[in-house]
């Protein structure tokens, strides 16, 4: 299924934490914390201001982005679990 987010929204899957710390010991599913990157899937127009222009959104599908640990709703596309995040809660793009 498609989908186009409004406004200044944007589609990101999470991106799969790291399971294995630097000494290689491995970390349970139930021990690990929510990963905090993620790919932009879907992004909106952008947001509309105060005097009713379009302010284009900065970011792209295929960014990888950096967002807080609870940033979002949780919501399934496709059996598959995606975060709808407004755009400003995105801390930066990982290049």
């Amino acid at each position: 299924m498609a989908i186009r987010p409004l406004h200044d929204r944007v589609i990101v899957k999470r991106l799969e934490a790291e399971r294995t710390t630097a000494t290689g010991i491995v970390i349970p599913d139930s021990a690990g914390e929510k990963p905090d990157q993620g790919e932009v899937i879907a992004v909106g127009r952008g947001k509309i201001l105060d005097n009713g222009e379009l302010r284009a959104p900065q970011l792209k599908a295929g960014d990888r982005v950096l967002f807080g640990k609870y940033a979002g709703q949780a919501v399934k596309i496709d059996g598959e679990e995606v975060l709808v995040v407004r755009e400003e809660d995105i801390f930066g793009v990982i290049e």
